[in-house]
């Protein structure tokens, strides 16, 4: 079970829904996100387009995304649109809470097996990681790549640091991060493609041989993408702009034209 941060969601936030109950006028959804909140979605707020059953839009149990469009604090209500939810909205927000719920789930299991509650997880834990990370999946990933500073710096206390990490470490990979550049060769010379292949070879043994996997593939001659992966940016970058300038100095010497583009990863 979910902690709610809140006891109701905010005007205009986007929710994780389940739908429970169909009627003519609408529909009656529970929010995911808030211990299974009751919440109404009106027939008017689920599609953009005219409906003749709302059950051509949706099913009793579909898991959806909605936007608050209406919260009586007095009375506890809420009201929800569905066809306000774009969706890109959609598809991120879905992405977001399977995250979130994973890495609560890791948390939880540590709780549950120190004899600590559920409630204390939330609040010295999960919350702490999402107001650091955008949920608690990108931190674990993270400190198992890094180790307890992760954690510490985000102001876990230090008996959960251990347990945490021992849990995370067999549900989680550290999490990677691509940074690529895009590499322009051109040579006129008889032997250009030789000269070519020799410098994107070099590119490769430098990032290697800082111990990083390198990849680099063609993009359309003479453009050539080149993608390191590491533990975080900062050395990714550090270890890709390093290699690049030594396989520059190689281009000089053979007499290739070069020039570099950066590329969003």
């Amino acid at each position: 079970m979910v902690v709610p941060r809140k006891p109701l969601p905010d005007l205009g936030e986007l929710v994780v829904a389940t739908v429970r109950e169909i009627f003519d006028y609408g529909a009656y959804v529970t929010l995911d996100e808030y211990n299974d909140l009751r919440a109404y979605l009106p027939w008017s707020e689920t599609s953009t387009k005219w409906v003749k059953d709302l059950h051509e839009v949706i099913y009793e149990g579909e898991k959806i995304v909605v936007k608050v469009i209406r919260v009586d604090r007095r009375k506890n209500e809420v009201d929800v649109s569905l066809k306000r939810v774009s969706d890109g909205d959609k598809r991120r927000k879905m992405m977001w809470w399977k995250r979130f719920l994973r890495g609560a789930k890791i948390i939880e299991t540590v709780a549950k097996s120190m004899g600590w509650s559920l409630e204390e997880a939330y609040r010295d834990v999960v919350w702490k990681l999402e107001d650091q990370f955008g949920e608690p999946l990108t931190a674990l990933e993270e400190a198992v790549g890094k180790g307890e500073e992760v954690l510490i710096k985000a102001g876990v206390p230090e008996k959960w640091v251990k347990p945490i990490l021992e849990e995370a470490s067999k549900h989680v990979k550290p999490r990677k991060i691509s940074v690529k550049r895009v590499v322009l060769l051109r040579s006129l010379e008889r032997d250009g493609v030789v000269r070519v292949r020799s410098v994107l070879e070099t590119l490769d043994s430098e990032i290697t041989g800082q111990g990083l996997a390198a990849r680099i593939y063609t993009a359309g001659s003479p453009r050539y993408v080149v993608e390191v992966e590491a533990g975080d940016y900062k050395t990714a970058e550090a270890v890709l702009e390093r290699s690049l300038e030594r396989a520059l100095k190689k281009a000089k010497e053979l007499g290739v034209e070069v020039s570099v583009e950066s590329v969003k990863s």
